[in-house]
């Protein structure tokens, strides 16, 4: 049996350390391989932008959505709160970048996931038809909107997504969520939606036409899931469209961070990741080869063989993460390193926390999820209102 044991866990770190080389592999490709597409589809936009509550430099990141070097834009800024903090950071913006039409709406909840509820008040608002969505947190250049539109001059592309890598870490905490943004998440992202070519929506970015959005039922049609990401994605390509995989890497500011914060926030992730793909959870046993060299080590009673299985997962781990940094431009990943084997581990005790129970917490709010992926209920009663300039 311990033979046994031992064969079946260097088999699994021998095939994450291929999952690996195909990651680098596959981020290498799509940021040398240069991306067919229109830079001079330059439709208007309207920019969504759920908020609630204030991150790390909230300003600075909704003020780079405003110095766009594109031709017609608009911004729409949600919340669900009229009290809520951000709010008089967007009038400061109305104030400071006249030049635009920027909005700011207060909505009602039409389910229980918030954000999806504000973004459903935004596209009814919303004067164009060419939609940018954005999480609150990112900041972006001022060439964003160009090369993620461009892509939807193709009429066979329903929606956009981009890459992102964390920036401006204060605490350690943060220092390790870049790590597993930037040399865990990023090229995971890269594998399954350039490589294995599915269909994956993100926050960092989706950009899609509104027709497009309508067909598919709109934001109401999954106002109760979790995953509100993926399953725009995954219905919009069940509408025939493809996924395109911009090489456009946009920042997520991430400032100070807690530890409970962190673990929540990422054990929310991963369930998403097993509510919305529960085949492909298991599977992503094959990308924790710091643990896996370890256990396949201690099954070995630190032998030399189990060793050098160490030293070579950690080699790998190094190598891969260093050169993806280098094609997204992520300087935090390759500034903390060393920490990699450390956030490796966390992020495996992350996978295990979720593996059970449904309860998650966002943003402050407790959450049930069912079998189906959906939200329990929730009736919260607020007017939809315009906050005036």
């Amino acid at each position: 049996m311990k033979l046994e044991l031992d064969t079946v866990l260097l088999v699994l770190t021998a095939a994450s350390w291929v999952y690996w080389v195909v990651a680098w592999w596959s981020t290498r490709s799509l940021f040398r391989t240069s991306q067919d597409v229109a830079y001079t589809f330059t439709p208007p936009v309207s920019i969504l932008k759920p908020v609630k509550g204030l991150d790390a430099q909230a300003y600075e990141n909704f003020a780079s959505f405003c110095r766009q070097d594109y031709p017609q834009f608009e911004i729409l800024f949600g919340v669900l709160d009229p009290a809520d903090p951000a709010v008089a950071v967007i009038q400061q913006l109305q104030r400071d970048f006249p030049q635009h039409n920027i909005r700011l709406i207060v909505a009602q909840p039409l389910g229980l996931n918030r954000k999806v509820s504000i973004l459903h008040h935004l596209v009814m608002q919303a004067q164009h038809e060419v939609l940018a969505i954005s999480d609150s947190d990112m900041r972006v250049t001022p060439d964003y909107l160009q090369r993620v539109v461009a892509p939807l001059a193709d009429r066979s592309v329903g929606f956009v997504n981009c890459l992102y890598r964390g920036e401006e870490p204060l605490t350690l905490t943060a220092r390790l969520e870049a790590l597993y943004m930037g040399a865990t998440f990023l090229p995971s992202v890269v594998v399954a939606q350039w490589l294995m070519r599915m269909r994956l929506g993100m926050g960092a970015t989706m950009a899609l036409r509104r027709g497009d959005l309508q067909r598919m039922g709109g934001f109401a049609a999954i106002s109760d899931y979790l995953a509100d990401d993926y399953e725009v994605g995954a219905r919009i390509g069940a509408l025939g469209l493809r996924g395109h995989l911009s090489n456009y890497v946009v920042a997520s500011v991430l400032g100070h961070t807690t530890f409970p914060d962190q673990w929540g926030r990422e054990v929310r992730w991963m369930k998403c990741t097993r509510v919305s793909r529960p085949l492909e959870y298991p599977g992503l046993i094959l990308t924790f080869s710091t643990p896996l060299a370890l256990a396949t080590a201690m099954a070995m009673g630190f032998s030399p063989l189990g060793q050098r299985v160490i030293v070579v997962s950690l080699l790998v781990r190094w190598l891969a993460a260093w050169f993806v940094a280098g094609y997204t431009g992520d300087r935090v990943v390759r500034h903390y390193l060393l920490w990699l084997p450390v956030r490796d581990m966390l992020t495996f005790g992350v996978w295990c926390a979720a593996a059970v129970g449904r309860r998650v917490v966002w943003r402050g709010e407790t959450y049930e999820i069912r079998s189906d992926g959906q939200l329990q209920s929730l009736e919260v009663e607020l007017p939809v209102t315009s906050v005036p300039r």
